[in-house]
């Protein structure tokens, strides 16, 4: 055991940061290289997780990309569906089902995103960190190195994990700019030359830059003081939360090991102040003093103490996923009934949003009488209205459309003025058209028409409309 217990015990609660010094500058944080049965599961899903960022770009359902938010034309693809601004009622659906999810999500199940699938934590941690324990070693040796003065070896691991950060930083905004503009657009942007799109490189750098900045510079300040996420957590939590928690029913009092030793009859908890759950925290907060605005729930301080009650005989968990009430009362964890019907409208948010997206029209139609334009008699007992269609074609694939009127008892028709309806793939035609009906079928002054929009003999959509007459 020895080489564990270096710190001398701290029993009061903190009053300030662990990040800001009593004068108000920064503290760096270096965080001790984690390891344990949580790290491996949170470096698997992060590793999943990454692979599918990296190759979402070059993944298509039929010719769409997987996903694709382009911004600037207005084209926004997602799991292979286009959707356009007139989809707009859909993201705001989308959106707000967004907003709800992270509030109730947070209210049962704490931060449990920030520490395993948050982008921020994934990069910081499962890339950008490794990469610093490769060149730079452990946290005792960062902190050697960056404490000596500047010489070759300093120049040489500064230097090159500077440039390695920087290329990652670089293939990560591509990386992005291909979900904005899509692969076979950044490809072309690639290969041409870079006179041809000087532009382009220089956003391009300008946010690598900061992607450098963010991983480089700010790091655990993302989460501490930028995130709205983590400043949400404090009315977001309450007591049933499960959080990364520091069970002090056990752990206290505090005292350092000794073997052999009663440290119940002695009043001592299991917790031996060994500082090891502080030293691996990306954060620099102690778990001990009670659930933060600081901690992102990685659970590297469950691995280190569970490693630490493995070497001493004691239980593991003196560090782990429990609520407040569990630690207070005792209890394990349970699904209260709260739980249960807040993950059941979670389940509903998602089977809702998914049902917007599947159900969607591939086609939309507008049908507008021609403002200004009175009904016309054209003889034999026949009256018409001029109308103004416009159709928006959301598949990979031109439709030939007809138009038909859905209420045979009109015994009416349509003239289209033009040639036939033909909508490009991923586009949008508009054209003028005659509804002309029996003057004897019309009692009032609007009667309402459904007017039946067909592609290849199928039904795609139904639309409503006025058509003005002579009342009787």
């Amino acid at each position: 055991m020895q080489g564990i217990y270096e710190e001398e015990p701290v029993s009061s609660f903190r009053d300030s940061l662990s990040t800001i010094d009593k004068e108000g500058k920064r503290v760096w944080v270096y965080p001790k290289k984690p390891k344990g049965k949580f790290y491996n599961k949170r470096t698997l899903v992060s590793y999943l997780l990454l692979a599918f960022l990296f190759s979402g770009p070059f993944i298509k359902i039929g010719s769409e990309p997987l996903l694709m938010l382009n911004i600037l034309e207005r084209k926004f693809v997602i799991f292979g569906q286009i959707f356009w601004p007139q989809d707009s009622h859909l993201f705001a659906l989308g959106l707000i089902s967004i907003v709800l999810f992270v509030v109730l999500f947070t209210v049962v199940y704490g931060r449990i995103f920030c520490g395993w699938v948050c982008p921020q934590t994934i990069f910081m941690e499962m890339v950008f960190r490794k990469i610093e324990y490769l060149i730079e070693g452990d946290w005792k040796k960062q902190q050697k190195l960056s404490s000596q003065p500047w010489n070759s070896e300093k120049i040489m691991k500064k230097g090159t994990k500077f440039a390695i950060f920087y290329l990652i930083s670089f293939f990560i905004a591509n990386t992005f700019l291909a979900y904005i503009i899509g692969i076979d657009e950044l490809l072309t942007i690639i290969t041409d030359p870079p006179s041809e799109h000087l532009a382009g490189l220089g956003i391009i750098l300008i946010f690598s830059a900061a992607f450098y900045t963010v991983f480089a510079v700010l790091r655990e300040q993302v989460c501490t003081t930028i995130c709205p996420y983590g400043r949400l957590q404090g009315v977001l939590l309450d007591k049933d939360s499960v959080v990364v928690a520091y069970d002090y029913v056990r752990g206290e009092e505090r005292g350092r090991y000794r073997k052999k030793e009663d440290r119940a009859a002695l009043g001592k908890g299991d917790c031996v102040d060994c500082h090891q759950c502080v030293h691996v925290c990306p954060t620099g907060i102690d778990i001990r003093n009670g659930t933060q605005l600081e901690c992102i729930n990685c659970t590297a301080c469950m691995d280190a103490c569970d490693s630490v009650m493995d070497k001493i005989g004691k239980p593991t968990g003196l560090i782990r996923y429990a609520s407040e009430e569990n630690i207070a009362k005792k209890t394990p964890f349970k699904m209260s009934t709260r739980s249960w019907a807040y993950t059941g409208v979670l389940t509903l948010l998602v089977a809702f949003v998914a049902i917007l997206l599947i159900t969607r029209s591939e086609v939309e139609t507008t049908i507008l009488r021609t403002p200004g334009m009175l009904f016309q008699d054209q003889g034999d007992n026949k009256i018409s209205n001029l109308y103004n269609i416009k159709i928006i074609n959301k598949t990979n694939h031109a439709l030939s459309v007809d138009v038909k009127l859905m209420d045979e008892p009109l015994n009416g028709e349509i003239k289209l003025v033009g040639n036939e309806l033909v909508v490009d793939k991923q586009g949008v035609t508009e054209q003028a058209m005659f509804v002309i009906l029996d003057r004897d079928v019309l009692t009032k002054l609007k009667t309402k028409i459904d007017i039946g929009i067909y592609s290849e003999g199928k039904l795609i959509e139904t639309v409503s409309t006025n058509f003005m007459g002579p009342a009787k």
